[in-house]
């Protein structure tokens, strides 16, 4: 039987002010809050996921290991012939026979092994400076609105005050007008605005033509259009009517690596096709304007942004594509009730949508990240890291802090989801990464917030930016959402990344 996950429990001292009456009149008083936090990852691993991840190499590797093999022993008694031999020993239909085999040999090993998934190019799209909005102007507008009590406005406000975003985020000011309803039309309008600009973006950079992409998928958690979104790409630039075109809805801030992984099994099936991931969420459409402080959180955090990424697995895009992808690993904890509830979207007591988080999202969530890079450690790490990860394992050390494998030995730079400041800062204190490694997600939430699956490539191109990515660089993506998943994606640097025109970060002081 599986041990249950331990609660994991987080001791926090706040300050409640100076009394003012009583005993101790004029004295500070505080109060002692145990928080639920992240787990450690490696206090109790469930091996399970060690199984896992040691399944998907061995289910790889021996594509890569057995048919050279074959090559190598058959080329080896070719070696032994030479040309003479050939031409006095055997007769024409022989040779043929011989090349012929060969042939085979070389065709069922290049069928076999699976094709490499290419990422050509990708482009995050900026909004427009009048979206531009202080955490201040958030306040203020949002006391204006009417549509908040006084307890709902100064929620909000600490939040705001504690989240990591700055003041210059994305946000349609539309959301605080007075007589702000939620439409279709505005949802629309917002959708076409970010995935027509990051198309465009892309395009513009790659110089492909919008008909050569044969696959099309478009994620957005809340929005889901009828016509749907990939529908509204495919009229507005007029794609062909053979495109393989997909719709995910309702798969939150981890759907932009599930589309990932399903161009990959698309391209699989569609050889020497280009496939196109839009990923974005309409910020207008998740609005909430109730008073339920577990539905406010995403108004805080919420930003617009969009991105969209070109696939390929045409072996002639690998001499200009910029990443291959490695590894890819997607852990689902939706049997789990407590996490199937932890975020979802339902009307309050008065009948206004919005999207609930629950207190111990963060709790769940990390047991599902540490689930995630459980099965992705025997993929990533190096020999020498797995061995004093299993030693921890085998042999319980007397000290209280486990033992946490060097990941920064397996990647030079990480990219993980921009959810809020103390997700980071759990996330970054139990994988033990330095500040240089989460730069790029925090400077994200600063600078563009939470804008759901498409953050990890505002983040990427962060390090582009910074001209940090150099040929050989391995990136891992990480990101969670609804349902609860966690997804995890590798890429390996397949050139140096020159500074680019169209990128997000361009002419920003940070």
């Amino acid at each position: 039987m599986e041990r249950p996950e331990q609660e994991c429990l987080s001791p926090e001292i706040v300050s409640q002010g100076v009394q003012n009456s009583g005993p101790y009149a004029g004295s500070p008083s505080f109060s002692v809050r145990v928080r639920r936090s992240l787990p450690d990852f490696l206090n109790s691993v469930n091996l399970k996921y060690v199984k896992l991840g040691y399944g998907y190499l061995l289910n790889h590797i021996i594509y890569f290991v057995a048919a050279p093999v074959v090559l190598m022993l058959f080329g080896t008694q070719i070696g032994k012939v030479t040309f003479s031999d050939l031409w006095l020993e055997y007769d024409v239909l022989n040779i043929i026979s011989l090349l012929g085999f060969l042939v085979l040999i070389v065709y069922i090993y290049f069928d076999l092994t699976p094709c490499s998934t290419y990422l050509v190019d990708f482009a995050c799209y900026r909004p427009p400076t009048e979206f531009k909005i202080s955490k201040e102007e958030f306040v203020e507008l949002a006391r204006k609105s009417g549509k908040f009590n006084e307890a709902a406005i100064k929620y909000q406000q600490q939040v705001l005050k504690n989240s990591g975003l700055g003041d210059e985020t994305y946000l349609p000011r539309i959301v605080f007008r007075p007589d702000y309803q939620i439409t279709l039309r505005d949802g629309r309008e917002e959708a076409a605005m970010l995935m027509f600009g990051a198309v465009d973006d892309l395009l513009a950079t790659t110089g492909i033509r919008i008909k050569d992409v044969n696959i099309l998928i478009v994620n957005c958690g809340i929005l889901n259009t009828t016509p749907s979104l990939s529908a509204m790409l495919i009229n507005h630039y007029k794609l062909s009517h053979k495109i393989q075109s997909f719709s995910l809805g309702g798969m939150g801030c981890a759907a932009g690596i599930t589309a990932i992984d399903l161009a990959k099994d698309l391209l699989g099936a569609y050889p020497g096709s280009y496939a196109l991931v839009v990923s974005t969420e309409i910020v207008s459409f998740t609005w909430y304007d109730g008073n339920e402080l577990d539905m406010l959180q995403p108004n805080c955090f919420f930003r617009m942004g969009a991105a969209a990424v070109l696939l390929s697995n045409h072996q002639l895009d690998r001499w200009h594509a910029k990443y291959e992808l490695k590894q890819l690993v997607r852990t689902h904890k939706g049997m789990e009730d407590r996490c199937f509830n932890s975020i979802q979207l339902k009307e309050d007591a008065s009948g206004k949508q919005g999207i609930s988080v629950a207190k111990e999202v963060v709790e769940v969530g990390g047991h599902a990240l540490k689930a995630n890079i459980t099965t992705l450690s025997p993929l990533v790490l190096p020999v020498s890291e797995q061995f004093h990860f299993f030693k921890s394992l085998l042999f319980k050390s007397n000290s209280n802090k486990p033992y946490i494998p060097d990941y920064k030995l397996a990647f030079e730079h990480v990219c993980i989801l921009a959810t809020s400041k103390k997700v980071l800062d759990e996330i970054q204190k139990n994988l033990d990464l330095t500040d240089e490694y989460m730069e790029a997600s925090r400077k994200t939430l600063e600078k563009f917030g939470n804008t759901s699956s498409s953050s990890i490539w505002y983040e990427l191109a962060y390090i582009e930016a910074k001209g940090r990515i150099e040929k050989g660089d391995r990136i891992w993506q990480l990101a969670f959402g609804s349902g609860l998943k966690c997804n995890s994606v590798v890429w390996k640097a397949l050139t140096t990344v020159k500074h680019q025109s169209r990128n997000p970060w361009n002419n920003d002081s940070t």
